[in-house]
Formats: C-alpha cells, sequence, structure tokens
C-alpha cells in the first residue's frame, strides 16, 4: 500500500477514487502516567509517557485505515490527514483518514 500526504504520487496515475479510508483508536490516560506527568509538569520537559501513548495511537490509527482501504481493494491512499478529538476527561480520540485510490 502506497501512503501519501499529497494528492498525487510521482510517476502513477490515479484511475479511480474508491472513498474514503479511516481508522481511529481511543485512549485513555492512566493513574501511573497521570502521577509522572505531574510530577513532569512540576519540574518542566517533555511527558515522555504521553508522547509514546500519542505514537503508538497514532500507529495503530494508521494501520486501521490501511485495512480499511484494503477492504476496498486500494492500491494507495493519498491525501493522509490526521486528527485528534477529546472523547471525554482523560481520553482522546485520533483518526487517521485519506482517499483509498486506485492506481494504473
Amino acid at each position: 500500500m502506497i501512503l501519501s500526504n499529497t494528492e498525487t504520487i510521482p510517476n502513477k496515475e490515479i484511475v479511480e477514487i474508491l472513498g474514503i479510508a479511516r481508522g481511529s483508536t481511543v485512549r485513555a490516560r492512566n493513574i501511573g502516567r497521570d502521577i509522572f506527568a505531574g510530577l513532569k509538569n512540576i519540574i518542566g520537559g517533555e511527558i515522555e509517557e504521553y508522547t509514546k501513548l500519542q505514537a503508538q495511537a497514532r500507529e495503530q490509527a494508521l494501520q486501521r485505515m490501511i485495512q480499511d482501504a484494503a477492504m476496498m481493494h486500494a492500491d494507495a491512499i493519498v491525501n493522509i490527514r490526521f486528527t485528534t478529538a477529546m472523547v471525554m476527561q482523560g481520553a482522546a480520540e485520533i483518526l487517521a483518514y485519506g482517499t483509498a485510490v486506485k492506481l494504473k
């Protein structure tokens, strides 16, 4: 599967648009991370636990989007974007989406 955040893929021709491919995950913080994050907030610096949590969530959303496009028999996904939304206090959804296409 070719992935691109642009509208086109160099040296490839898009012959069919199959629809929107999407993948998401909802992740919640946990008490252990929150305690450590609170301490980091006092002394400053990157909160690595949250950085890792977000990276894992983005990767899972991306893989789910790829699976969605594969179910449409896509060759590629173009215009890939990510968005985040709070679902409730302490929980956020990461959504990956793009246009599933067939290539010549």
